[in-house]
């Protein structure tokens, strides 16, 4: 299980609306001081993300400290799937093209690009309906 610490920013009859930290991988590196992506991170470091997740049997308050739980094949999947497809249809549209159809090099690598882009659009749409679905994964755990 995924661990993440988030605090309760509303209590509804059904649900907590929940904020969490946005977190960069260069906190732990030795290099963060003089890495330029470690002097990003730094100025942006304030980011929270809010969303609803299901509300468990319980008492609730808000401004109370929870642990979220996320299953790991659910986060490999959706990751796999996140990096993957726009990958494939990247390729699946440039040998395509390239192999049956008889374009010019420019106007494969065009399409191969369109296809690219246009395969993080439809993703974007398909997981902001799917947000609901991955919020049901989630449990959360009161903190003693």
């Amino acid at each position: 299980m995924i661990r993440e610490l988030a605090e309760i920013v509303a209590v509804r009859d059904d649900s907590l609306r929940v904020s969490t930290e946005l977190k960069t991988g260069c906190g732990s590196c030795a290099q963060q001081s003089t890495c330029g992506a470690g002097i990003i991170s730094k100025a942006f470091s304030d980011r929270r993300a809010e969303f609803d997740v299901r509300k468990p049997a319980g008492e609730f308050l808000q401004g109370q400290v929870i642990e979220l739980l996320l299953p790991e094949q659910a986060l490999t999947q959706l990751s796999l799937m996140m990096y993957g497809l726009p990958l494939l249809a990247l390729m699946v549209t440039a040998i395509g093209l390239g192999q049956f159809a008889n374009m010019s090099e420019g106007w494969v690598i065009l399409s191969a690009f369109l296809s690219f882009g246009l395969s993080f659009y439809g993703l974007k749409r398909w997981l902001h309906h799917r947000d609901v679905q991955v919020s049901q994964l989630l449990s959360v755990q009161q903190i003693d």
